[in-house]
């Protein structure tokens, strides 16, 4: 008996001098699973855009919630996920890893590296994906031009650091290639651009990357890709993972440009999503809160006020029409949200004008205020030219006869419209394009044949930058055309015209 005394004694004395710790955890338990889908009951309690952890690693969102019930969105296999499985509420909002290691890389739409060179292994911070927008106390106006390349946008629909500018058109009418020459044009502006691909080919996905990486841009670009080949889940979360990975730049006082290809995507995979969730589907079997989606992504984009950093963030969304329609649902939504819009039109692109920009119903609300002083001296002739001409074009093709005054007005717009042309990916700096806008406007092209336009371009770049590169300098550095390169402009000009041109008779000249 002793030594059963003695063993009582002993376990009665660890169990007083054991230090009892308790663990408190909110479990929830599986009750159904549907296409990347998983609702859940149980939880103590649990937020919208909470993580929740499952068995393997696999890890959700949490995007639904009910009186007794919850959903979330799975980020990887969900076929792994069974009924009656338990899962961990973490008490974290979803966070995902930024910092300047991420420029030059490829990562997926939960900010993976997926470009084959290695993870990060130390991010500078974790952003929330999903955040409030700056206030108006903290913005200030955008005045400071985001310069594309491209002569149609910068002279007539101006981008600001800051703005929010729609691109908008049919299949194949050259959206991307708009938002990616913009990328491209920003190697020396010190603007750091993100591309978010969203539902995208694979093939197009790689093609875009390898024209950044032959072109430079890749170092100071990130490509955030979510393909239609990867779950819905992170077609729907990768418009906010960029975003986030913008507004640490933005943090720092540093300009960032983020291109979402495109925000129709992004609105079907969450159509998709929410008839899973089965919610009351409205127009278009969209969700009723389907406007909520893309205004918070986009009300992030702005300029700061020095007092809060100075930084800014550029918003390019994109939006595919059908057959022309910009009445739709989406295009409408994003069109209401954005601060103006660029419409390509597709029989201006099989006409040949490229970029196929309708200059009559893009708008960009920013103006003039988003120009520098050098464009606002040729664009602002340029703009009211191109308007009379379209409404004067109109009218001559019911006209037989027409007066002299009309006939030449019609020539130089029409050499107007020639010289906005321009390649894709051959952008132009600000002076290139100041010279062959200023050069137009002012009448020096009205008697040269249209089809010679683009060769007098290139000849007339080749022989200024060979021998009067000082103008060029001029206008790239003080941001205007002062009087002297001006009076210089014009001999140079002048003299180019006489020496290289014969110029044709008025029959021959059109």
């Amino acid at each position: 008996m002793k030594v059963v005394d003695k063993i009582f004694k002993e376990i009665e004395d660890d169990i007083k001098t054991t230090k009892l710790q308790f663990k408190k955890e909110n479990i929830g338990v599986v009750t159904e699973v549907k296409d990347e889908v998983v609702t859940l009951s149980g939880f103590d309690r649990v937020a919208y855009g909470e993580v929740i952890e499952f068995k393997r690693n696999i890890k959700g969102l949490v995007i639904d919630l009910r009186e007794d019930e919850v959903s979330a969105i799975v980020f990887g296999d969900y076929l792994k996920i069974s009924e009656n499985d338990t899962a961990l509420a973490s008490g974290k909002i979803l966070s995902i890893p930024v910092g300047e290691e991420f420029l030059g890389r490829v990562v997926d739409g939960f900010a993976n590296t997926i470009d084959g060179l290695g993870k990060i292994n130390k991010a500078a911070a974790f952003y929330p994906i999903e955040k409030i927008a700056p206030s108006v106390i903290y913005r200030k106006p955008v005045s400071t031009p985001l310069q594309t390349g491209i002569k149609a946008l910068d002279a007539l629909i101006p981008v600001g650091r800051g703005q929010r500018e729609l691109i908008i058109g049919d299949r194949g009418t050259g959206k991307s290639t708009i938002a990616i020459d913009a990328i491209l044009n920003q190697k020396n502006e010190n603007v750091v651009c993100i591309y978010n691909a969203i539902g995208q080919r694979n093939s197009k996905i790689a093609a875009v990357v390898d024209l950044l990486k032959a072109k430079g841009a890749m170092d100071y670009t990130i490509v955030v890709a979510a393909s239609g080949s990867d779950p819905v889940s992170l077609q729907y979360v990768s418009p906010y993972v960029a975003c986030a990975m913008g507004e640490y730049f933005m943090s720092k006082g540093k300009d960032v440009l983020v291109v979402y290809d495109d925000l129709s995507k992004h609105a079907w995979a969450y159509r998709q999503l929410s008839l899973i969730l089965r919610r009351p589907s409205g127009r278009e079997a969209y969700p009723g809160d389907v406007f909520y989606l893309h205004s918070r992504l986009l009300e992030r984009a702005c300029c700061l006020d020095e007092k809060y950093g100075g930084g800014s963030l550029t918003a390019l969304p994109i939006i595919e029409t059908q057959e022309g329609d910009v009445s739709g649902y989406i295009p409408t939504n994003i069109i209401s949200i954005t601060d103006g819009m660029i419409y390509l039109e597709t029989d201006l692109f099989n006409a040949g004008i490229r970029p196929a920009v309708n200059v009559g119903i893009s708008v960009s609300r920013v103006g003039s205020a988003a120009q520098t002083k050098a464009m606002k001296q040729v664009a602002g002739k340029l703009k009211l030219e191109l308007a009379q001409y379209r409404e004067l074009a109109a009218f001559a093709q019911f006209e037989a006869e027409l007066d002299e005054k009309t006939k030449k007005f019609l020539d130089r717009g029409a050499r107007m419209i020639e010289i906005l042309k321009q390649n894709k990916h051959q952008n132009l700096d600000l002076a290139h394009q100041v010279l062959i806008l200023w050069i137009g406007v002012n009448g020096y092209l009205d008697n040269l044949s249209v089809s010679k336009i683009g060769e007098f371009e290139r000849n007339f770049f080749a022989k200024i930058e060979l021998t009067n590169k000082k103008i060029i300098n001029n206008i790239n550095k003080k941001r205007t055309l002062d009087r002297d390169d001006e009076e210089r402009l014009k001999k140079i000009v002048e003299e180019f015209i006489k020496n290289n041109y014969e110029l044709p008779s008025s029959q021959e000249k059109n």
